[in-house]
Protein backbone atom coordinates (compact mmCIF):
# COMPACT_ATOMS: atom_id res chain seq x y z
CA UNK A 1 0.00 0.00 0.00
CA UNK A 2 1.22 3.45 -0.84
CA UNK A 3 2.44 5.15 2.28
CA UNK A 4 0.23 8.09 1.51
CA UNK A 5 -2.26 6.29 1.66
CA UNK A 6 -2.10 4.46 4.26
CA UNK A 7 -1.48 7.54 6.45
CA UNK A 8 -4.37 9.10 5.07
CA UNK A 9 -6.66 6.55 5.85
CA UNK A 10 -5.24 5.86 9.21
CA UNK A 11 -5.87 9.44 9.67
CA UNK A 12 -8.96 9.55 9.13
CA UNK A 13 -10.07 6.55 10.98
CA UNK A 14 -8.35 8.13 14.07
CA UNK A 15 -10.34 11.63 13.49
CA UNK A 16 -13.52 9.72 12.55
CA UNK A 17 -12.68 7.52 16.14
CA UNK A 18 -11.47 10.70 17.91
CA UNK A 19 -15.30 12.55 16.66
CA UNK A 20 -17.08 9.82 18.38
CA UNK A 21 -15.09 10.36 21.72
CA UNK A 22 -15.69 14.30 21.31
CA UNK A 23 -19.56 14.35 20.45
CA UNK A 24 -20.15 11.04 23.16
CA UNK A 25 -20.94 9.07 19.85
CA UNK A 26 -19.88 5.22 21.34
CA UNK A 27 -20.69 3.25 18.21
CA UNK A 28 -18.82 5.77 16.15
CA UNK A 29 -15.73 5.69 18.19
CA UNK A 30 -15.83 1.67 18.10
CA UNK A 31 -16.05 2.00 14.17
CA UNK A 32 -13.32 4.02 13.78
CA UNK A 33 -11.13 2.06 16.02
CA UNK A 34 -12.45 -1.09 13.87
CA UNK A 35 -11.83 0.72 10.92
CA UNK A 36 -8.05 1.82 11.67
CA UNK A 37 -7.23 -1.88 12.73
CA UNK A 38 -8.67 -2.69 9.01
CA UNK A 39 -6.57 -0.38 7.29
CA UNK A 40 -3.56 -1.73 9.08
CA UNK A 41 -4.11 -5.22 8.98
CA UNK A 42 -4.80 -4.80 5.12
CA UNK A 43 -1.67 -3.29 4.97
CA UNK A 44 0.37 -6.05 6.76
CA UNK A 45 -1.35 -8.44 4.32
CA UNK A 46 0.28 -6.48 1.18
CA UNK A 47 3.28 -6.21 2.26
CA UNK A 48 3.31 -10.10 3.12
CA UNK A 49 2.20 -11.04 -0.54
CA UNK A 50 4.86 -8.39 -1.67
CA UNK A 51 7.45 -10.21 0.22
CA UNK A 52 6.13 -13.45 -1.05
CA UNK A 53 6.42 -12.42 -4.68
CA UNK A 54 9.68 -11.54 -3.66
CA UNK A 55 10.56 -15.05 -2.97
CA UNK A 56 8.77 -16.49 -5.44
CA UNK A 57 10.44 -14.62 -8.48
CA UNK A 58 14.02 -15.76 -7.21
CA UNK A 59 13.16 -19.11 -7.49
CA UNK A 60 13.06 -19.54 -3.40
CA UNK A 61 10.80 -21.15 -0.50
CA UNK A 62 10.58 -20.35 3.20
Amino acid sequence: MNPIAYYALLTLCVGFEIWGLVTGIKDASLVGAIAAFGVMGVDRLLLRADRYEEFAEAGEER
